[in-house]
């Protein structure tokens, strides 16, 4: 049998999944931004661009746009930092049965439903909740702390469920540096803040550049968190889609939506992959 039989008769099963899974939906959704109205209704339907004008003809989804933007630059640096951190904490843990128990606690989000997580945390946030509850029980007199429906209480439920993402592909990335480098730093000098930033995070970025791509690109179009802890501020492209799609039954503009959201995604990792070239050949 030739080789390029062997191939093709493995890769088919793949990429006739991914076709009908993916490829087709997408392309039937292309199709979508362009009509005038939902194909399954009773509306007469015509080929338009009007749904890509969206910002044009409602100057809120800017200010809509620019805040999700926000919300997912928020939480892709918080997961970088605390990711970074608890996977270097996880990496230098040593080996046996330490690791193993670190390694589960930060896997165990995942082990529960993502929407008890973020109910979690209205009890949690929630004025009079458990935040209060504990800063009361120390002081008595204190006010209130809790923020629930708020921007930060988003940014917060966000870290917590995408954070095992970044741990584990910072972990991946650093248990793969050689011990050696870091003592042979320690011999010539060097303070532990030297080897943090002079030597791990450059030698780590791999694993923190794929960690913040895992974490981008769904948080920008995340809803449920929005939804929920965000309350009347949680308004994202993510609920506008959402929304559109379930509520208002306006297909055609949830999927035009949901082609800018890509394409403004996919401009922003060409340019970072591109100034990561440049800053790797230089």
């Amino acid at each position: 049998m030739p080789k390029w039989v062997a191939t093709v008769a493995l890769l088919l099963p793949t990429y006739a999944w991914l076709t009908l899974a993916i490829f087709l939906p997408l392309c039937a959704m292309f199709a979508f931004s362009f009509l005038s109205a939902t194909p399954m209704g009773n509306e007469q339907v015509s080929f338009t661009l009007q749904q890509y004008a969206v910002f044009q003809t409602q100057p809120y989804m800017i200010e809509v746009a620019i805040w999700s933007l926000m919300i997912a630059v928020a939480t892709t640096l918080g997961c970088a930092i605390l990711g970074f951190l608890a996977a270097l904490a996880l990496a230098r843990a040593g080996l046996g049965r330490s690791r193993q128990i670190l390694l589960i606690l930060i896997v165990l989000p995942f082990w529960t439903n993502q929407l008890i997580r973020i109910f979690s945390w209205t009890m949690v946030l929630r004025s009079g909740g458990f935040l209060d509850s504990v800063l009361h029980f120390f002081w008595a007199g204190a006010p209130s702390i809790g923020f629930l429906y708020t921007r930060p209480a988003i940014v917060l439920g966000l870290i917590h469920g995408y954070l095992p993402y970044m741990v584990l592909t910072c972990y991946i990335a650093l248990i793969a540096i050689d011990d050696e480098i870091i003592e042979a730093a320690m011999s010539l000098g060097a303070r532990w803040w030297t080897i943090l930033f002079k030597v791990l995070v450059p030698m780590a970025m791999p694993g923190l550049v794929s960690g913040c791509v895992l974490i981008f690109v769904p948080v920008i179009g995340a809803f449920m968190e929005p939804r929920i802890l965000g309350g009347p501020v949680g308004v994202t492209l993510g609920t506008v889609i959402e929304d559109q799609f379930t509520q208002a039954f306006n297909w055609p503009l949830g999927s035009a939506l949901s082609f800018i959201m890509l394409a403004v995604v996919l401009a922003i990792f060409a340019t970072f992959s591109g100034v990561l070239r440049r800053n790797a050949s230089a």
